[in-house]
């Protein structure tokens, strides 16, 4: 079988692929996204874009057609389920802007919105990769990438999008995302008539529970509860049964409001799964790239949402390796395999430090969120988590990844 011949193959149409695709397409480099379902992915219902996810959706050239649809949030409020003590934590931005403002989006909503800035055809759906393997060509390296219908396609460059359980990423020989002990439940509820909310995030923690939720627009609202289950405790995937255990069971004693959110569920975007992670030392020390072959979002990062910046730091991972590749594109009028293998390492050696960071802070703070009672406890989370910790954490969001000049 003749092998056809691209110059960028991404694997995985989610947040990272598409965002790629759309970065190299700035500077003329033609992407083919192979995506193993029969559409675009929507599982998480909802994210919320902090202010370097919107500096990267402005490199993009698409934040415009989600800042008219999505309202910005201005501040957040935290639940001592046990006490009833409320903290405030302020999003605003310190230059009052309200592009560089938290919102929180549908996810789908904004994959069709990176989806329709690539030209037809560029994504090819219901295509499995299965294996990898390299060749030598004139020097230089070529992927080869075989695919579960028997298509054989080769790569200048090939990109790993494709989730935390990357075939990409296994193939570079990354450890294994770990469990963190802890399940969540996500999804989207639907008000018709209006839910009449402010645009605030609620927040709920206790010990080992966090729950919240968070208004979209004026008819969405997004939410989640996190828990670590009993050994053995599985929901299973009928949306009805995981929506009736949550508010029966697990989110029984949370405010009237809450319940009635959950029970507005849209049951189409309900999910049950395990938070997983890569743990950050994995990162530093691993094996991000190889000569044309590298990873973004998941695939790289792996991490739990307890700082809501995994889909933020795609988009960031997005706009540096399209700048540095493409970057090459422009200056050579072509990919060159040496340029290539150059500028992946750039792209790697400046993602490293910054991913693993957040991700070992996304980790602490959902460990310290879901302490219990008792006064060290309390103070641990309240009085030093909460007042220097988590303040610097906020902080690594007001992050500008750079724009896209070519």
């Amino acid at each position: 079988m003749m092998a056809r011949v691209e110059d960028v193959v991404i694997v995985g149409a989610g947040i990272a692929g598409l965002a790629t695709a759309v970065a190299l397409k700035r500077a003329g480099v033609e992407a083919l996204v192979l995506e193993k379902s029969d559409g675009l992915r929507a599982t998480g219902a909802a994210l919320t874009l902090f202010p370097n996810a919107w500096c990267a959706l402005d490199a993009l050239g698409v934040s415009q057609h989600l800042t008219s649809l999505y309202a910005p949030i201005k501040k957040g409020y935290v639940t001592d389920i046990d006490t009833g003590e409320i903290q405030e934590v302020s999003f605003a931005a310190s230059n009052g802007n309200d592009p560089v403002r938290p919102r929180s989006v549908n996810r789908k909503a904004l994959l069709k919105t990176l989806a329709d800035e690539l030209p037809p055809n560029s994504i090819r759906f219901a295509s499995k990769l299965t294996a990898i393997e390299t060749q030598e060509h004139e020097g230089s390296s070529i992927s080869v990438i075989h695919m579960g219908d028997g298509t054989i396609i080769k790569a200048k460059i090939l990109i790993g999008c494709d989730g935390i359980h990357s075939v990409v990423a296994r193939w570079l020989g990354l450890a294994e995302p770990v469990y963190s002990g802890r399940w969540a439940v996500r999804g989207l509820a639907v008000f018709p008539e209006g839910h009449r909310l402010d645009y605030n995030v609620q927040q709920y923690v206790g010990l080992n529970r966090r729950a919240g939720f968070v208004p979209l627009n004026d008819k969405e609202i997004y939410w989640f509860f996190g828990t670590s289950p009993a050994k053995g405790t599985d929901l299973g995937d009928e949306p009805e049964v995981i929506r009736q255990e949550v508010i029966e069971n697990y989110a029984k004693d949370l405010p009237p409001i809450y319940l009635d959110i959950v029970q507005h569920s849209d049951l189409s975007t309900l999910s049950w799964a395990p938070l997983m992670f890569r743990y950050p030392w994995n990162v530093v020390f691993g094996n991000l790239g190889k000569q044309n072959i590298t990873v973004a979002g998941d695939a790289m990062h792996p991490m739990t949402p307890d700082l809501g910046q995994g889909g933020c730091l795609a988009l960031e991972d997005a706009v540096v390796l399209g700048r540095y590749i493409g970057t090459s594109f422009v200056q050579n009028g072509r990919l060159v395999p040496k340029e290539i293998d150059s500028a992946i390492g750039k792209y790697v050696e400046e993602r490293r430090w910054r991913v693993a960071l957040l991700t070992a802070g996304s980790y602490l703070s959902g460990w310290v969120q879901h302490l219990g009672p008792g006064w060290v406890r309390k103070f641990l989370r309240d009085a030093i988590f909460y007042r220097f910790i988590f303040t610097k954490l906020v902080k690594l969001s007001h992050y500008d990844c750079g724009k896209l000049d070519f």
